[in-house]
């Protein structure tokens, strides 16, 4: 499970108000302020590129995504939602591209698991939880960053999955779970372009930077591979 917050605070512009001045009153700010404010970082993003161009358009006050309460990014999901503390808002793929999946395991149960993300004091999140039973809980979603990997970088890149377990209890990685989280990745691996190989699936251990050791030596990478590929070709065939 991840346990290291991704220190980066809420994304500038974004759902966080201005800070209330004398006598509790917020200051306004007015069309010409916005206007300038947003040019500037259009200005400062454009020497560093086009990509960063792309990004700093949805900085600007006011441009976001539109999105609803508990909206699933995943049909097969239910949807608990994760502290706001343990995330961070964002509009990906728009403002950070999604490119990667890392693997997690809980090591604990999964109320424990989706306890500890709806606590604002853990400072991690996932974007889904996998039961042994298939069952999946997706607590952030993909269009936010959740801190799961230890890294903001990877964290800003990635979705994290955790499955439900105890990495030296291969019992544990169940048929169900296999079957579930694969279709999950191979539906996210179809919204993002990416590819579903050991390069574009990493497991939690595997983050530069990382102490963790999940998924763990048990964690089958060659089957769930495998399955994620079939499901996606079995995905494709049914569009």
């Amino acid at each position: 499970m991840g346990t290291k917050s991704d220190k980066g605070g809420t994304r500038a512009g974004a759902g966080a108000g201005a800070r209330a001045g004398a006598g509790g009153k917020r200051p306004g700010r007015t069309r010409r302020a916005v206007l300038f404010g947003g040019l500037g970082v259009l200005t400062a993003a454009a020497v560093a590129g086009r990509d960063e161009i792309g990004r700093a358009w949805w900085l600007v006050p006011g441009v976001s995504k539109p999105r609803k309460e508990g909206e699933l990014d995943h049909a097969g999901a239910s949807w608990t939602a994760a502290s706001p503390a343990n995330w961070r808002l964002a509009d990906r793929p728009a403002d950070y591209r999604v490119d990667r999946i890392v693997v997690h395991v809980t090591q604990g149960g999964f109320k424990s698991s989706v306890d500890a993300f709806k606590n604002p004091f853990h400072r991690a999140s996932a974007h889904y939880i996998v039961g042994q039973d298939g069952h999946i809980e997706q607590m952030v979603r993909e269009l936010d960053v959740a801190f799961h990997s230890g890294s903001r970088s990877m964290n800003e890149r990635s979705i994290g999955i955790e499955h439900v377990g105890f990495v030296d209890r291969p019992k544990d990685f169940t048929d169900a779970m296999y079957g579930a989280s694969a279709r999950l990745a191979a539906d996210v691996c179809k919204r993002y372009g990416i590819p579903a190989d050991r390069k574009h699936f990493l497991g939690h251990s595997e983050v530069p930077g990382a102490d963790h050791t999940d998924p763990g030596r048990h964690w089958d990478w060659d089957r769930y591979l495998r399955m994620v590929n079939e499901a996606g070709a079995a995905g494709a065939k049914t569009a």
